[in-house]
């Protein structure tokens, strides 16, 4: 059975989502306490901790020789930066009412967001595609997105009045929880670089441990303010096939794109992978940082949630059927 889930993207950790949705609906009280522990407070140490190792693990020398291929390099990154904040921009008018306003800012900062690290690589490495240029267009996003994505999101979500936030504030924590234990992770690789890569199965395992903590504290908020009362299923299904249209088109058009640009079928498949993906982790950790204190985060992460499961579910299948096409 697990290997069967595992071939359609559904494993552990995206069950692990579904359950703290679940547990934060059914016992909210955990996430919502203060004393005489926080959980959102570990969370926000967490966040540190997982960006100070994502710096210890990048491999500068790995960053200078993969920018031969810059062509491709600066599709991936259009396509993650500007496309996909252009095309939830040009859907804006279709949201009117204030939960579709609060809707569509929550698509929009998924938008917004960097690419994945670990899934884009896993994806390109089984469709049979640029294996190299995908661990450096994932590791440039990541960068990137520290810059992007707060950028993109003080323009269009924390200065509206549905998601209220301080932009000194957001600045400040942005230095000290994200940029701060990055840079130091970098000064530190060649020390400690090798220790890092080494146990990045364990390093994982807390990543997304403290992204389950995330949802949690986030869910438990958004239900206990029921936020959530005025979405249908019917709704849900739509956001959810929104999503899953959302992915596909970005994919076909960046695919169209590369064959213009005549890349090999190879760094077509890179393209493919790593520019139509968004991460989970970013995501999360970034609205604890960016949206810290609202009762919305649960809403603003939602999209967010139904695209990583179709993502994994949909590029699984495709990237299986590419490298099938490449065999025969």
């Amino acid at each position: 059975m697990k290997s069967r889930l595992a071939r359609w993207g559904i494993d552990g950790f995206l069950l692990a989502i579904i359950a703290m949705i679940m547990l934060a609906y059914l016992v909210p009280g955990p996430g919502l306490a203060k004393e005489p522990f926080s959980l959102e407070e570990a969370a926000n140490y967490g966040v540190s901790i997982i960006f100070f190792f994502y710096g210890l693990r990048l491999s500068p020398r790995a960053m200078r020789e993969g920018l031969a291929n810059w062509k491709m390099h600066v599709l991936i990154q259009a396509t993650t930066f500007i496309f996909f904040p252009l095309l939830a921009l040009a859907v804006k008018p279709f949201f009117h009412s204030q939960e579709g306003i609060l809707l569509w800012q929550a698509i929009f900062f998924l938008a917004a967001l960097p690419s994945t690290v670990s899934s884009s690589v896993v994806m390109v490495s089984i469709a049979r595609g640029n294996i190299p240029a995908a661990i450096f267009n994932a590791g440039i996003s990541s960068l990137l997105g520290l810059v992007f994505t707060p950028l993109w999101t003080g323009l269009f979500i924390t200065s509206n009045s549905e998601v209220h936030a301080d932009t000194s504030q957001i600045v400040g924590k942005l230095l000290l929880q994200v940029l701060l234990p990055v840079v130091l992770g970098l000064l530190l690789h060649r020390y400690w670089g090798a220790f890092a890569e080494t146990h990045k199965k364990k390093l994982k395992l807390f990543d997304q441990t403290v992204i389950l903590l995330i949802i949690y504290t986030s869910f438990c908020h958004s239900f206990y303010l029921h936020l959530f009362d005025n979405f249908t299923a019917g709704g849900l299904l739509l956001l959810g096939a929104g999503m899953l249209t959302l992915f596909l088109a970005v994919m076909g058009i960046v695919y169209g794109i590369s064959q213009l640009l005549g890349f090999s079928a190879a760094d077509r498949i890179t393209v493919i992978f790593c520019g139509s993906k968004k991460s989970l982790v970013h995501g999360t950790v970034m609205a604890n940082v960016l949206f810290a204190g609202s009762a919305a985060t649960g809403i603003l992460l939602l999209p967010l949630m139904f695209y990583h499961a179709l993502q994994l579910i949909a590029a699984s299948i495709l990237a299986q059927a590419a490298a099938k096409r490449q065999i025969n």
